[in-house]
């Protein structure tokens, strides 16, 4: 008996996207990702890195194409149904983090868990371990997110995608306040964490050094070219 064919974690089919169609247009030819795999997503401003997340997030929908997020068919879905889909299997973090100031950072990162539908209690006890491996203690987990530096407030945006063990995880310049070394640990803990849930993960960012912890990368400037190795 042979095995059934895996279904790929993202797999697009010659996908465009524009504003107005005699603007600037977003073309991908294809792209397959299989479970578990990390891609790294460069380019320059301009050149539609993040209008390719809010696609893969369900944010915006093509004007024409396939967009296949673990077999699931966004380019057929309603609104509400990628809204659905996002919460329960997609961790998404854009450069504008949308934490609400005035909740604690235990809060805030248990925000997805609540919207996702996951048990509460074991979601605390998870989102308390998560900030403390990204950094952020426990004497920190119940400060305001608004009195946390623009570095920790990234770190309680990626606990927060994380939290409910997301198939997918999107992120758009996520150590982009970061120094070196709390750079190179965030990454480590990040991708150890997507890689202990078979976590698919798309990352993008304008800091070249991190390409050391991707196998594969796709260069918005070189979309004729596809997904490229490392």
């Amino acid at each position: 008996m042979t095995d059934k064919p895996k279904i790929p974690a993202i797999e697009l089919k010659q996908l465009r996207f524009f504003y107005q169609p005699d603007s600037w247009q977003l073309y991908l030819p294809g792209l397959r990702l299989d479970a578990g795999e990390h891609l790294f997503v460069r380019g320059a401003s301009g050149s539609g890195k993040t209008t390719l997340l809010n696609l893969l997030s369900g944010i915006a929908r093509p004007v024409s194409g396939e967009l296949y997020i673990n077999g699931q068919p966004l380019h057929q879905l309603s609104s509400s149904k990628r809204d659905t889909l996002r919460a329960q299997h997609i961790g998404v973090v854009f450069q504008q983090l949308n934490l609400i100031p005035y909740l604690s950072v235990l809060d805030n990162t248990l925000l997805s868990a609540h919207f996702a539908g996951k048990h509460q209690a074991e979601s605390r006890a998870r989102a308390r371990e998560l900030l403390s491996r990204l950094g952020l203690p426990a004497t920190l987990q119940q400060s305001r997110a608004s009195a946390l530096s623009v570095g920790q407030q990234q770190r309680v945006a990626i606990a927060r995608a994380l939290l409910p063990k997301p198939t997918l995880l999107i992120a758009d310049e996520p150590t982009s306040a970061l120094d070196t070394d709390n750079r190179d640990a965030f990454m480590r803990v990040m991708l150890a964490e997507a890689d202990a849930n078979g976590c698919t993960v798309i990352f993008v960012s304008h800091d070249q050094s991190l390409l050391q912890y991707f196998h594969r990368q796709l260069d918005m400037q070189k979309l004729a070219q596809g997904v490229q190795p490392c």
